[in-house]
């Protein structure tokens, strides 16, 4: 009678411990993704910048605001700040391509700089650890080009819906402000 019990407290013990992403990472600078190319990349490696992450589509109203992307990640890369493109297929299924059409697309029509990463779920079931740590305390994206503000300790200071473009007076305040902080 006592090895059932035994064996299920053992049992629950060891699925504890392997579930060590059951609860959101502690800040945007513990998860590791991969770039679009395929490639794992530690986001720690942003760590002290402020971050303005994305979910980004190429078939969608928003597109355009790539351009403007850019030219903000032009203008502040060299004062800590970087943006982080996360490619959405969730919304209008707007975002059909694969990895290489995604990067052919943004190089060509807005010469992209800034870091894309592979596709993700933004939303619902399959969501990405990243896009839940996003949304623990910020609101679900409702479409493409949302926009969360990561300050240099990798929590979230802030979310702009995805029609604020990219040079919106309270976007770029809310960038140059996380930047004069220590």
């Amino acid at each position: 009678m006592r090895l059932p019990c035994i064996l299920a407290v053992l049992l629950g013990s060891i699925l504890t411990a392997m579930n060590l992403h059951a609860a959101p990472l502690a800040s945007l600078y513990d998860y590791k993704v991969n770039s679009l190319a395929g490639q794992p990349v530690d986001l720690s490696i942003y760590k002290g910048d402020v971050v303005l992450v994305v979910n980004v589509a190429s078939k969608c109203g928003n597109t355009p605001q790539y351009a403007g992307l850019e030219k903000l990640y032009t203008e502040d890369k060299d004062k800590g700040f970087v943006i982080l493109g996360f490619p959405s297929n969730d919304f209008g299924h707007q975002e059909p391509g694969t990895a290489e059409e995604i990067t052919s697309f943004c190089t060509l029509k807005y010469n992209v700089t800034f870091p894309m990463f592979e596709k993700v779920v933004t939303k619902g079931a399959g969501q990405a650890p990243v896009y839940e740590f996003l949304t623990a305390s910020h609101p679900v994206p409702t479409w493409n080009f949302s926009k969360y503000l990561v300050g240099k300790d990798g929590q979230v200071i802030a979310f702009f819906k995805d029609k604020v473009k990219p040079d919106n007076k309270d976007l770029t305040g809310a960038i140059d402000a996380a930047l004069a902080t220590k």
